[in-house]
């Protein structure tokens, strides 16, 4: 069982409330030497938190000075899971609150970085501009976001409501600030799922059920009894029996591996190790510090590698929650004498009401709370590892029906490229036929994957073409999509009216795709099976079978027909000419550039061509569309080669970051004057917006008719 642990594996015990103790000098056997307590002892049975550590299951131990081999390893003996009473009593011995108010610190920290960027306070009036046609895929049809103005102010609940988890401040009303609006704006746009958007949700609410204020907080410096005081085993055992997500994994190996080797023992053969192993190795006292490399190495590497926001430092964060639960209050007691005054308390941590000390009797004085929060911990640790497995549920090909299977870990189970996506509507009263480019009226792509946002994209389809005079619209999909790089496959058919509701199956079903002009040299070649190909603008049909093919004509649509009893497979041979030609004239430039500059050269470059080197235009010359690319590519390439070095990355980095924030913070102060003032002239208010949008003279508009840059004016 992933529970808590003083050293950080199992669900071992605590220090005894207001004793300290040096650390032992094995870390895996217990220190049972009597520490020095107050001057006034009581007696160890009545559970005082003076005396040294009672037996709190009653258990017997073991001869001599030493355990037994469960104790030793797990922290507990195995008769403490044998009695109900016996396991809440386990479940409630204290613990040190340290490691766990610096997870509340981290936590808070990260989520309110977050809110400007995964969260999209940055670009909020970007997604939810009133007055914008738009499909959006909530997960109940109710949830509608709110005006943009109040919308900024519920991003600046949920941003307070951050700090004041990070800083212990109003402790519970802090998470319900953060958790009510996080999971809103969550459950709104089932387009921005993932696994770690799902698990800081998980993580706050978690928090707001422990006692992670009792450590290093605000709210301790006001409430005497709160302020370092024991937080029951179950408050660890809950954080650390959630499971870590399936990220995703890369690897240096790349640069001596093939990429097919390097998928197959890298990415699937060493994240399936990291993941079957790190929660033992992280268990145990003396595999922990090699954990810990190998973890916080694979963290690090995902935040540099992809961009998965706060997930890797969150992650990071979780690493201590598995040390010795006093490792803050220890690193802190280094710190110089001035400054400890003003840091969290170094002293041991008092008793506190939550926890049970032991006593006499069966059931050891536990109280009814405490017989609900084991249940709890017991319920929610099963629930989560009920749900990646919970698809019998819903039944049938994941891909159609998700269901709950879209809980689990499976962040890059699957890699998904779409060649052929094509939107048919057709008018239900005069019988004429449109299309639509794939993803109009929509801000994201993830409808092509979820047959149930699919189904919301219709719906909402069907309510929008009647303003563009299309009566009782008809909307069919046809979707091909290929999956872990395999061969591309229809994923929905156009057979249904999806704005109708209904949907068939694959059988009789074709492919209608048009070859752009760009695609000069275009054929078709019979994998499997039999196909009949329909040129429709010359109304000819060919017959190929398999081992054929033929040239398909340029701007042209034609239609692939399977005839034969089996599934047919058959693939398309192109060269895009307009891009082979145009790479030839950039590479004819280039050489001429280098005639010129060397002097081998003879003949003069015409006007049009002067800007190779640097000089300006002839007044009236417009300038060639080829060169114009050629220049834009060549300077692009000295500016990545002048900005190649750390020290400039991590310069556009912070100016990055620091543009994005002050957008958010100038929009929301924006927004917030709208409401409590009302809004300005439109003309004032987009004088607002392009103040809070600019983003300094780098990125600031070219130069104007004086020759120099202007900055934003407000």
């Amino acid at each position: 069982m992933a529970a808590g642990t003083e050293r950080g594996g199992g669900v071992r015990g605590g220090n005894p409330p207001g004793t300290p103790r040096e650390p032992p000098g094995n870390p895996m056997t217990p220190d049972l030497s009597p520490p020095a307590g107050p001057a006034r002892r009581r007696r160890p049975e009545r559970g005082e938190a003076a005396g040294p550590p009672p037996n709190p299951t009653g258990s017997p131990k073991s001869s001599g000075t030493g355990f037994g081999l469960a104790r030793r390893l797990l922290g507990f003996e195995l008769r403490d899971l044998t009695r109900w009473h016996r396991f809440v009593r386990l479940l409630h011995r204290p613990q040190d609150p340290a490691a766990l108010g610096a997870f509340r610190a981290a936590f808070g920290l990260l989520m309110a970085l977050d809110v400007p960027q995964e969260r999209g306070l940055g670009h909020l009036d970007q997604r939810y501009l009133d007055g914008l046609e738009v499909c959006r895929f909530p997960l109940l049809p109710f949830l509608q976001p709110l005006p943009l103005d109040w919308m900024y102010l519920l991003y600046t609940i949920m941003f307070l409501g951050a700090l004041g988890i990070m800083l212990g401040c109003c402790y519970r009303l802090s998470c319900m600030a953060f958790l009510c609006p996080y999971w809103y704006l969550l459950l709104l746009d089932k387009t921005s799922w993932n696994n770690h958007s799902y698990l800081y949700g998980l993580l706050g609410f978690q928090l707001a059920l422990l006692g992670a204020d009792r450590y290093g907080s605000v709210d301790g410096l006001f409430r005497p009894r709160k302020r370092n005081a024991h937080v029951p085993l179950w408050n660890y055992t809950l954080l650390r029996a959630q499971g870590e997500a399936d990220d995703k994994e890369g690897s240096m190996a790349r640069l001596v591996l093939s990429e097919e080797l390097t998928s197959r023992l890298v990415v699937h053969g060493g994240g399936l190790v990291l993941d079957l192993s790190a929660g033992f190795l992280l268990f145990f006292d003396a595999t922990r510090p090699l954990a810990l490399v190998f973890v916080t190495y694979f963290h690090c590497m995902n935040s540099q590698l992809f961009s998965i926001g706060m997930f890797s430092y969150t992650m990071l964060a979780t690493n201590g929650l598995f040390c010795q639960p006093e490792w803050p209050r220890r690193l802190l007691a280094r710190c110089p004498l001035w400054l400890q005054g003003w840091l969290p308390s170094t002293k041991p941590p008092q008793p506190s009401p939550d926890c049970h000390y032991g006593g006499s009797g069966a059931q050891g004085g536990l109280q009814l709370r405490q017989h609900l929060a084991a249940a709890f911990t017991i319920l929610y640790v099963l629930e989560q590892l009920f749900l990646p497995y919970s698809h019998f549920i819903t039944q049938g090909y994941n891909n159609w029906t998700n269901g709950l299977y879209g809980y689990s870990w499976d962040m890059m189970v699957h890699s998904r490229f779409h060649q052929h996506v094509k939107i048919t509507y057709r008018d239900g009263l005069t019988g004429e036929v449109g299309y639509l480019k794939p993803g109009a009226f929509t801000q994201s792509r993830r409808w092509r994957d979820h047959a149930d946002m699919l189904k919301q994209y219709s719906a909402c389809l069907s309510q929008l073409l009647p303003r563009y005079n299309v009566s009782q619209p008809q909307i069919y999909f046809d979707v091909w999509v290929s999956i872990n790089e395999r061969f591309q496959q229809r994923c929905y058919g156009e057979q249904g009216p999806w704005g109708d509701g209904a949907h068939r199956g694959p059988t009789g079903l074709h492919l209608e795709n048009f070859v752009s002009e760009d695609l000069g040299n275009t054929s078709l070649r019979v994998l499997r099976g039999k196909v009949l190909v329909e040129l429709v603008e010359q109304q000819q049909n060919y017959s190929l079978q398999e081992g054929e093919g033929m040239q398909l004509p340029a701007g042209q649509y034609h239609k692939v027909h399977t005839v034969s009893p089996e599934p047919s497979c058959y693939m398309y041979l192109y060269v895009n000419t307009t891009a082979l030609e145009l790479e030839r004239n950039l590479t004819r430039l280039r050489e001429l550039r280098e005639r010129v500059r060397n002097g081998t050269e003879q003949s003069p470059l015409p006007p049009e061509l002067r800007p190779l080197l640097g000089e300006p235009p002839p007044t009236g010359v417009p300038l060639d569309p080829v060169v114009s690319l050629f220049l834009r590519r060549e300077q692009r390439e000295q500016r990545r080669e002048q900005e190649s070095s750390l020290a400039q990355r991590l310069r556009r980095f912070l100016r990055r970051k620091f543009f994005l924030f002050r957008r958010s913070a100038l929009m929301t102060l924006i927004a917030l004057r709208n409401l409590a003032l009302g809004r300005p002239s439109p003309e004032r208010l987009a004088q607002e917006v392009a103040f809070a949008s600019w983003r300094g003279e780098e990125e600031a508009r070219p130069e104007t008719n004086s020759g120099a840059q202007r900055g934003p004016e407000l």
